[in-house]
Parts: structure tokens; C-alpha cells; sequence
């Protein structure tokens, strides 16, 4: 029987990752980028609002001219004109006098301050009462004040938020240099597996992984291309391997990297021109024969053939890997919320292997307790009945009942 060929273990995976050279980042319009990360500073090619404007609507006033208003002596101020919006005041106010102004609307020169209106009264003719003295530069945003010309409004390595695509609106700007998404080609091997739309013959089997991935890797930030089933035949394979090469960051072959006689995946990617096998079996449960390899500066992942191992080894490292890919930080693991839970049962594990278990969490008690969904790994109802997984580390013979663990949600918190 074959030999795994170079068996490492998962923190060492995780460094080999990232190393792989991220996509050339682009420009993109400021609506397709929430979501990506960007990959160069925003600077604010303006000042933002680009003079003052009131905040209230009211009377823009010199708050000199308010020093001692009161209710028993209001401050007699002449209306100079009003601030109409979207347009800037054709007019100065000079010592004694105020303007209209609206919320939004910009200060005339001479005023550094703006009365809100409940604090004003007419007094017949243009001639306002102001019963409040304000100071210099109340209810007024400043030139400026909001976004300084120059300043850094959005840093690299920081995920696009919606209000963040309207601040860089609000300065005019149309596009923010991002990461690209990450093309991953899905590539499912062997002979037994047909697609979903045919039935199955005895000894056959669905193709379910490749479905399960594309979800995974779009709901990563990347963009998938299910490259189809291939059969155990080698020409099939190298031509297939060709195909993904010429159009994916990323390549993911499920099944076919065993070690098992029809496995045909380590050998037709050693034969790719340039390629390097880096690893091949990684010390985890489910998932130890996984594959990972370097064509150039394209990654080819091989994950097992079993869906839960495959859809296990994908959370615990494509996705993070296709999330450094778009920008962000290499790390090991699921990505999602993690909560606290007690653990309900005590759980067993090979010393020298990290395992990653599915369990459900039952919310009736404070803290919850994570219950093992345990099953083989064939069988997909254990991931969709678990809420998360848990990590039982490398070197532990397992984890005792009542400790507290973290859960990695697999669905979103109720």
C-alpha cells in the first residue's frame, strides 16, 4: 500500500498558505466594493463639507452681537437675507445683522454661528429678537470638520463597509483599489460520482461536494468555477489540472488525494511543469488526507473525497486562505461568530492529530452546552444538524466533559 508522501501538521499548513502570493489588487466602483478589502489608503481629495454649514435650521448671527441675550433683553439683530440651499449666499452679514438659514445651508461671511430658531422671535419689519446668546462656532459644522482635504478616511487592510462607500461618495470619490476575489476552480474527481440532476446506479454517488463547496467559496468573497466532474483517468485529470490552471488563484480537486490505487491526483500534479507537492496528509480528523501543492503561484488544494471531510477541511483552511487571497489575515480555522459553551460529554482523540468535531448547542442553560453530533464521514446530516465545530488541540488525548470550549457557529446566531 502507498505512503502518504509528506504529512504536516495544521499550523504548519496554515504557514505554508501564507505564502502564496495574493491577486494583483484593482480599481472598482465605489458600489462594487463593500465587502472587499481594500488595498491602498483613501486619502480625502477634499475637505468635507467644503465650507461651514449650519445644523440647525435657524439664524446665522455673529456671536459676538448674542453676548447677554435673554429673554428680558433680547438682542435686536436686522435680517440680512436668506441662505437658500444648494446655493452659496450671494450676501455678507455685518456687525447687528443675522440670515435665514436652513440645516445644510452655508454660512454667509461674517457669520460664525448659527441661533436655532425655537430661541427667536419676530419683532416686527426685518428685525429678529434673539432670546440666547450662542457661541462662536455652535451649531455650525466647520470646513473641514467632518473630513480634512488630505487626510486618511479608509486604511488598507480594512473591509469596505456600506457607510464607508457613502463617505467615499460624499467626496466624490468613484472607485477604491481592493483586493480582487479570488477565482477558485472546483474540480470533482472519480469515477463513482455523476451529478446530481442523473440518478445514481449502484456504486455510484452524487456529486454533493462540489455544490457544497461553491456555496462555501462564495460565501467566502470569491468568486467559484465549477470546472465539472472528472473520471480516474490520467489524460483527464492532466487536461482538467490544465484548465484550471489557465483561469484560477486557487484550484480544489475533492476526492482523489488517498492514497488509495485509483488516486491519481498527487502524481498528475507532480508531472505539472513547475509544480511542487507540499504537502501531502495533514495531521487532522476528519481530513488527514488532504492535499496541498504550488504550480507557479497558484495553489491546488486536494481535499478528501467524503463530504463532511472535505466541507470540514475547506472551513478550517480554504476559507481563511481564500480570505487572505482578498486581503486579510492569514489564520487557521473556521471563520464565523465563536461563543462559549460547556462541553456535555467528554470526547476522546488520537494524541498527534487535530481534531475538529461537530456539535449542536443546547441554549436551555446559561452558559450553552455543546453536544458532539458524532457519525462518519460520510454522513452530511451530522454537519447540517451541528450548530458549529470545536477543535480537540494536537496534542490532547481528548477533552473532558464539563470544559469550557469554543464553538465556531456554522449558522447564524438566533
Amino acid at each position: 500500500m502507498p505512503e502518504f508522501l509528506r504529512v504536516i501538521t495544521p499550523d504548519e499548513l496554515v504557514a505554508v498558505l501564507a505564502g502564496f502570493p495574493r491577486p494583483a489588487p484593482a480599481a472598482v466602483p465605489i458600489d462594487d466594493a463593500a465587502g472587499r478589502v481594500l488595498a491602498a489608503d483613501l486619502v480625502a481629495p477634499e475637505a468635507l463639507p467644503d465650507g461651514a454649514r449650519a445644523t440647525m435650521d435657524g439664524y446665522a448671527v455673529r456671536a459676538a452681537d448674542t453676548f447677554g441675550a435673554s429673554d428680558a433683553l433680547p438682542a435686536l439683530l436686522a435680517v440680512a437675507g436668506t441662505v437658500e440651499m444648494g446655493a452659496l449666499p450671494g450676501f455678507a452679514i455685518d456687525a447687528g445683522q443675522a440670515a435665514a438659514i436652513p440645516t445644510g445651508g452655508y454660512l454667509p461671511a461674517g457669520a460664525d454661528a448659527v441661533v436655532m430658531i425655537e430661541e427667536v422671535t419676530a419683532a416686527g419689519g426685518r428685525t429678529i429678537e434673539v432670546h440666547r446668546p450662542v457661541t462662536a462656532g455652535e451649531s455650525v459644522l466647520a470646513r473641514g470638520e467632518d473630513v480634512a482635504e488630505g487626510a486618511v478616511v479608509l486604511a488598507a487592510g480594512n473591509v469596505v463597509r456600506p457607510h464607508d462607500v457613502s463617505l467615499a461618495a460624499a467626496l466624490g470619490v468613484r472607485e477604491l483599489i481592493v483586493y480582487r476575489r479570488p477565482r477558485v476552480a472546483l474540480l470533482s474527481t472519480g469515477d463513482e460520482i455523476v451529478p446530481i440532476s442523473q440518478a445514481p446506479r449502484p456504486g455510484q454517488i452524487r456529486d454533493s461536494n462540489s455544490h457544497g463547496l461553491r456555496a462555501l467559496v462564495a460565501a467566502a468573497g470569491a468568486e467559484a468555477l465549477p470546472l465539472g466532474i472528472v473520471a480516474d483517468e490520467r489524460a483527464a485529470l492532466d487536461a482538467a489540472l490544465r484548465a484550471a490552471l489557465a483561469q484560477a488563484d486557487v484550484v480544489v480537486l475533492s476526492g482523489g488525494s488517498s492514497v488509495g490505487q485509483r488516486d491519481l491526483a498527487v502524481d498528475a500534479i507532480a508531472a505539472l511543469p513547475g509544480a511542487e507537492v507540499l504537502a501531502h496528509g495533514v495531521a487532522i480528523s476528519p481530513g488527514k488526507p488532504t492535499l496541498l501543492a504550488r504550480c507557479g503561484g497558484t495553489a491546488i488544494l486536494g481535499l478528501p473525497g467524503h463530504p463532511v471531510s472535505a466541507l470540514v477541511v475547506a472551513n478550517v483552511f480554504l476559507v481563511p486562505f481564500l480570505r487572505y487571497l482578498a486581503g486579510a489575515a492569514m489564520r487557521k480555522g473556521p471563520v464565523g461568530p465563536r461563543v462559549a459553551a460547556t462541553l456535555a460529554t467528554s470526547l476522546a482523540s488520537e494524541h498527534g492529530r487535530e481534531e475538529y468535531v461537530r456539535v449542536r448547542l443546547d441554549r436551555t442553560v446559561d452558559p450553552p452546552l455543546a453536544v458532539p453530533v458524532f457519525g462518519r464521514s460520510s454522513m452530511l446530516s451530522t454537519l447540517a444538524r451541528a450548530d458549529g465545530l470545536i477543535a480537540v488541540p494536537l496534542h490532547a488525548e481528548g477533552l473532558a466533559q464539563g470544559v469550557t470550549v469554543e464553538v465556531t457557529l456554522l449558522r447564524p446566531v438566533e
